[in-house]
């Protein structure tokens, strides 16, 4: 609870107010002298100006004495108007483009880009791609990582795929990650075929090839392939493990044969998904084909989850190599920030855009987020906010009040004298 402000002033306040009080017994015998009188002037003069001023300082917060006179308790009986204007008032008349974009023009975004590039080293970058992996990896929900799916499925849908997979394959190619995707791709396959739901799946899909290659088949190979089925020596368990096997000797095995040939696959990949159309184009229909397969967020879902241990295991080691990839990145940006100026300028300008650009597009949401939060403090903390921070002065108005109003009464009490004696 927040403490009330210190009484001080107040009791200075108070203390003044009986001062002209005590001055106003002590002269009252003594009233039939002209200087009697006069000092009986200003100390009555001074009583009634800080008991007036006592009661406007107090009619703001609360009703004076407990009475309910009318006009008195100001703030809480109108805080939510107040509210309404404050918030109208910031949000209207202070935060407005014109003002914003002279403050910020003040600020030498270059100079602060400058001395903060300076400042920051490798091993700062280091530091914190590793506590941010870490963080991402805690925060990462089944949900968000589910929603993240759903994202990249419509993302895949929308964009053609040939360019991208050219470019990715290119980018895993010169960092040498190939040999790990492969074994990240490998190992998880083999591993989700051990789920029901997934060996399911794939069976369907299984089932589904291989009935469309006996239609393309003449009636001999046909026959002898009905026989191979009757026989139990093609069928779809047998396929499904004989893949599995496969897929673990793939993942386990650096000089595995079809290991080999997926390498040189994604090395000439690249050149063919940008140069032979009609590859683009079947990559396109496998693609739609593909997502349209309830195999596909499957498929997806355990890729990404076995990418993502990959990922995090490398990140967690002492030479990881995409936290020493996205690090060199970071520091060829930072010396960049440093050499060149016309860089630094046009992030000025940018920021300074869009600072100017989000007062603009949210200039309402601004004045209600200020209502709101002077709504939220409520009368008595509305009350409690104004004398934590203007209490002070408040009550400097009633030492004024009662010092001005005595010196009034005795100027007044003097130009009666004055009358007097002329």
């Amino acid at each position: 609870m927040t403490e009330r402000p210190p009484r001080r002033q107040r009791r200075l306040a108070l203390g003044v107010l009986l001062a002209a009080a005590a001055l106003a017994v002590a002269v009252f015998p003594l009233r039939s002298a002209w200087w009697g009188g006069w000092i009986l002037a200003i100390a009555e003069a001074g009583i009634v100006g800080g008991l007036a001023d006592w009661f406007a300082v107090t009619a703001i917060f609360r009703r004076p004495l407990g009475l309910p006179i009318p006009h008195t308790a100001l703030i809480p009986a109108n805080w939510e108007l107040m509210a309404a204007r404050v918030g109208t008032m910031v949000g209207s008349r202070v935060l407005t483009k014109d003002y914003v974009a002279q403050e910020i023009a003040r600020v030498d975004v270059t100079a602060l880009i400058a001395r903060a590039a300076e400042r920051l080293t490798s091993r700062d970058f280091d530091v914190a791609t590793r506590e941010l992996a870490r963080w991402l990896a805690a925060e990462m929900s089944p949900k968000a990582a589910s929603d993240v799916i759903t994202r990249l499925r419509d993302l895949l849908l929308d964009r053609p795929l040939a360019p991208a997979l050219a470019a990715a394959l290119q980018m895993v190619r010169r960092h040498d990650w190939d040999q790990r995707v492969v074994t990240a791709l490998a190992g998880s396959l083999a591993e989700a075929l051990d789920r029901p739901a997934f060996r399911e799946t794939v069976g369907e899909l299984v089932d589904d090839l291989l009935a469309r290659y006996r239609e393309r088949m003449g009636v001999y190979p046909r026959f002898w392939i009905g026989v191979a089925s009757l026989l139990g020596l093609i069928d779809r368990e047998r396929v499904l493990s004989a893949l599995q096997a496969g897929l673990r000797q793939v993942a386990h095995e650096p000089a595995h044969p079809v290991r080999q040939r997926l390498m040189e696959a994604i090395g000439e990949l690249p050149g063919r998904l940008r140069n032979d159309s009609r590859l683009a184009e079947r990559v396109e229909a496998a693609k739609r084909d593909f997502l349209a397969t309830p195999i596909a967020t499957r498929v997806i879902d355990d890729t990404a989850a076995a990418l993502h241990r990959t990922l995090l295991a490398d990140l967690e080691r002492p030479r990881s190599e995409v936290r020493i990839w996205i690090v060199e990145r970071l520091e060829r940006a930072r010396r960049a920030l440093i050499a060149d100026e016309d860089l630094r300028r046009q992030l000025d300008r940018w920021a300074k855009a869009r600072v100017l650009e989000i007062v603009e597009r949210h200039h309402e949401r601004i004045a209600g987020f200020i209502e709101n939060g002077v709504l939220a403090l409520g009368p008595e903390g509305a009350v409690r906010l104004i004398e934590e921070h203007a209490g002070d002065d408040l009550q400097y108005i009633r030492v004024n009040g009662t010092v001005v109003g005595g010196l009034a009464g005795g100027l007044l009490y003097a130009i009666h004298l004055l009358l007097r004696l002329l």
